[in-house]
């Protein structure tokens, strides 16, 4: 115990920096378990599409769904999900939807967006396209 005391007298910077990442870690740790919006792998999107009859949403640009995506897939622009115009999911308000993006980034923004709509469960694929494409499962165009 004195040698913790001695490094945080002799490192106060180092201390601090070490506190300060760990209170993020244990935030964002935090923040994932009571969030509403939930992050998925292939596989458990699979499962939400066959067996809740899950809605997968590609907001990717138009050009990169027309080169390939989810089977069953919809396609909303990203900027018009990010003003807020929901009007092609409004008939999913009830069922799973999961925002698929290139890496899963893009979603999770967009995901708050559709929570504040009002849809009851939003799903986000981490990972996005480049997770489905590694895990080897199909696409279509």
């Amino acid at each position: 115990m004195e040698q913790y005391i001695e490094f945080l007298s002799n490192h106060p910077v180092l201390s601090i920096i070490w506190l300060i990442i760990a209170a993020m870690l244990i935030g964002s740790w935090f923040k994932s378990q009571f969030s509403k919006i939930r992050q998925i792998n292939p596989q458990q999107l699979t499962l939400l599409v066959n067996r809740q009859d899950g809605q997968v949403v590609d907001i990717r640009s138009q050009k990169e769904f027309n080169q390939g995506h989810i089977a069953g897939a919809i396609h909303l622009a990203a900027d018009k999900a990010k003003q807020g115009d929901l009007s092609t999911l409004e008939k999913f308000k009830s069922a799973p939807i999961i925002l698929v993006c290139n890496a899963g980034i893009t979603a999770n923004g967009i995901a708050e967006v559709c929570h504040k709509a009002g849809f009851e469960q939003v799903f986000v694929l981490s990972g996005g396209m480049g997770a489905w494409q590694s895990a080897g499962l199909p696409t279509s165009k």
